[in-house]
């Protein structure tokens, strides 16, 4: 019974924080498989271009090692809807969660890799093996920046955030208890209301007034 009480601040259950979590992470599947479709299809028409056959035995090994990371990457993004269709329905939901987060963090690290191998391969063939180097070189500082150090840098920045934290605003100051007998005012309407007393002063001192004329 313990697995169907709310245990997170959106008070969902645990297995209604896996739905969640395995909804959100499909999202992020469709973005990434869209660029590895594209590099793979790209890949694999490259080999049947008339250029290809002129190219040397470095670049040929580029172009086999960034297809199979191509091919790899693109297995460990499917990866995670094969083992949601293999545990259907048999109460393994959080694993399932757990398991295709590692996968989809794994697909992205050789991501990085045919993404930086298939700009070194173009640009070496377009241009000279230093620039093709370099454009690779450049990708890959790019894609880290961009997938690991930025996500570090928003989390560190919202952890000290939480530790500094924002003040508040400030407190009301404590009322003083009200005399036995005396009517409470709140203090939004304490401009607008007249206590008691002073309304009856007031009726007094237009009384006196009425009776001078």
């Amino acid at each position: 019974m313990a697995e169907h009480r709310p245990c997170t601040a959106r008070g969902e259950t645990p297995l209604q924080r896996a739905d969640r979590n395995f909804v959100e992470l499909l999202q992020e599947l469709r973005v990434t498989q869209t660029g590895v479709q594209i590099l793979f299809a790209f890949l694999l028409s490259l080999a049947f271009t008339s250029r290809f056959t002129s190219l040397d035995t470095v670049q040929r090994v580029t172009y086999v090692i960034t297809l199979l990371l191509a091919v790899l990457a693109a297995a460990l993004f499917t990866a995670p809807a094969a083992l949601h269709r293999s545990l259907f329905q048999q109460g393994a939901k959080p694993r399932i969660v757990q398991v295709s987060s590692r996968l989809a963090t794994t697909g992205l690290i050789v991501l990085v890799f045919a993404f930086s191998g298939s700009v070194l391969l173009v640009v070496d063939v377009t241009t000279s093996r230093t620039g093709g180097i370099a454009a690779g070189a450049a990708t890959f500082l790019v894609c880290v920046g961009l997938w690991g150090l930025l996500p570090r840098l928003v989390r560190r920045a919202g952890l000290r955030q939480e530790t500094h934290g924002s003040p508040g605003p400030p407190e009301a100051p404590a009322e003083e208890p009200a005399p036995q007998g005396t009517v409470r005012i709140p203090a939004p309407l304490r401009g607008t209301i007249r206590p008691p007393s002073a309304v009856r002063e007031g009726a007094a001192h237009r009384e006196a007034s009425a009776r001078r004329r």
